[in-house]
């Protein structure tokens, strides 16, 4: 096990709250299937959410025993639940792993399969394994109303560095440390924003501040339903500094050699239907319309003919 994913995390001491459990009882299309729980860690996040219940319910629909559990933070807490024992699968994103694994070494690209690649090299120090990824991408999205667009002339991350230094962000804690937030945009954009970060979270809250004008520029996911919704506008990554974040299941080894192929198979059938689009009108209806992250999960499934109705 790689001792490096401990730094850095606080409190000695995880405490994950089950959001729900699909036990695979031969309800669904498959006959129960011996072997360990797959416990799916889900991040302090809708989408997370909304993935943990995706991949849950087809794997009970499989006749897999599963529950969903959230983690009460990111990813930091997600890899030391991986390393107690805690969970066993979650929905990631493959460049933003990678670089939290490689202490923010740069190694990830716009080229999915090469940073997977990359990606799976870290996880084997630490006992874990990714499966295919999807072509579901979620990026960080800097996010400006109109006005504060025509005010200060800017419709891309280049324009920070001429108008928009003293402009005021706000979005997730880990902005100050992300490759792909605050420290990108000096690396690639030469702009420094970190005087003027105020962490928020990875959403509501975010939306509320942009929205009351307590900050300028608001940190989302691309695939986020209010930024359509609000009428805002995304700041367009022109230089490139934003790598590929594609939706990619991880798994322990341990599991991964408990189940087999079947087991990859079926995951991996899951990530083949999942879309930038499907992801985007899911979060709309999780964040416009308040529907349930289960539900949601269970309406995708449908559609897609991964479980019967």
């Amino acid at each position: 096990m790689r001792s490096s994913v401990r730094n850095g995390v606080v409190g000695a001491t995880l405490s994950l709250a089950i959001l729900a459990t699909a036990c695979g009882s031969g309800d669904g299309t498959g006959d129960a299937i011996e072997g360990p729980t797959i416990t799916i860690g889900a991040q302090d996040f809708g989408e997370s959410a909304i993935l943990a219940e995706i991949y849950s319910q087809a794997l009970a629909d499989g006749g897999y025993t599963t529950e969903v559990q959230s983690l009460a933070g990111f990813r930091d807490l997600e890899i030391e639940a991986f390393d107690a024992g805690e969970i066993n699968f979650a929905p990631e994103y493959a460049a933003s792993m990678l670089e939290f694994l490689n202490d923010f070494a740069g190694e990830a690209s716009g080229d999915a399969a090469a940073t997977t690649e990359l990606l799976q090299a870290r996880l084997d120090e630490i006992g874990l394994q990714a499966l295919e990824v999807s072509d579901a991408i979620d990026t960080n999205a800097f996010v400006v109303t109109p006005e504060t667009s025509e005010e200060f002339g800017i419709t891309s991350l280049s324009d920070l560095a001429e108008n928009g230094a003293d402009l005021t962000l706000g979005g997730p804690p880990d902005c100050e440390t992300n490759p792909f937030c605050i420290p990108g945009l000096q690396d690639v954009y030469g702009v420094d924003l970190s005087a003027n970060f105020t962490p928020l979270d990875a959403g509501q809250v975010t939306v509320q501040a942009l929205e009351s004008g307590e900050i300028d520029i608001a940190i989302l996911f691309s695939t986020s339903g209010i930024i359509a919704d609000k009428g805002w506008l995304l700041l367009e990554d022109d230089q490139s500094m934003l790598a590929a974040d594609n939706v990619v299941p991880v798994v322990t080894t341990e599991v991964a050699e408990a189940y087999g192929q079947e087991f990859a198979d079926l995951v991996n059938a899951v990530s083949a239907e999942l879309t930038t689009a499907d992801l985007t009108e899911m979060n709309r209806k999780f964040d416009i319309e308040q529907q349930d992250p289960g539900d949601i999960a269970t309406e995708w499934l449908t559609e897609k003919g991964l479980i019967e109705s």
